[in-house]
């Protein structure tokens, strides 16, 4: 497999927001959304096997693992990480951006299903998977990255039509600017976390956090 980088810091997004996590970044991406922030991560990193891998996660000493990148299910070894990390007994997090179906993904408690779907400022909103809206369960999330009203109504009628029963978060491209993403949450009525990204807050756009 492909990794970027290995770290532990706090997780920034989500559910799991503030938790001690170690971060597995894999390399590689299919998707080129307007506003990404880990843009490096399409290429750089290097091979590592499975057992490299969990030999580093073992190291940094947290109980909470989280698979991002990049795009982890452009991987072909994505299923024996994420059962081996299972195996061990962590709490993972997988986190995708919605263009690969989940239906092949382990099955466990301990597994969170952290699935974007890009809204139209991305300008990738034609590559959703929508049928991955029928797996999340609800131990899993769904995210909507919003950078304007146009995004919020998107994010609005697709759930309308497409009712889930996982958690369903709205942050604001850059994470930090709420007020107007919080109005249209309490306005709608959506059953949805408004959430920043932490991470950013604490130390910007430094790396390996």
């Amino acid at each position: 497999m492909k990794v970027c980088e290995i770290f532990r810091s706090l997780q920034g997004e989500g559910t799991l927001i503030g938790t001690p996590t170690t971060f597995i970044r894999l390399t590689g991406c299919n998707l080129d959304c307007n506003w990404c922030d880990t843009a490096y991560a399409r290429n750089e990193g290097k091979e590592m096997t499975v057992e490299q891998i969990l030999m580093e996660v073992d190291e940094l000493e947290t109980h909470f693992v989280c698979v991002t990148g990049g795009e982890p299910l452009m991987q072909k070894g994505i299923n024996e990480l994420l059962e081996e990390l299972l195996d061990d007994g962590y709490h993972v997090s997988l986190e995708t951006n919605g263009s690969y179906s989940l239906e092949d993904l382990p099955c466990s408690m301990d597994l969170l299903v952290s699935m974007d779907v890009k809204c139209p400022s991305s300008g990738m909103e034609d590559r959703m998977v929508l049928e991955n809206l029928e797996l999340l369960s609800p131990v899993d999330q769904l995210k909507f990255i919003v950078a304007d009203r146009s995004d919020m109504m998107y994010a609005f009628e697709l759930l309308e039509k497409n009712p889930v029963q996982c958690n369903i978060i709205f942050t604001p491209v850059g994470g930090m600017d709420l007020k107007p993403v919080a109005d249209f949450v309490l306005k709608k009525k959506l059953n949805a976390r408004v959430l920043p990204q932490l991470h950013k807050i604490i130390w910007g756009d430094e790396r390996k956090r």
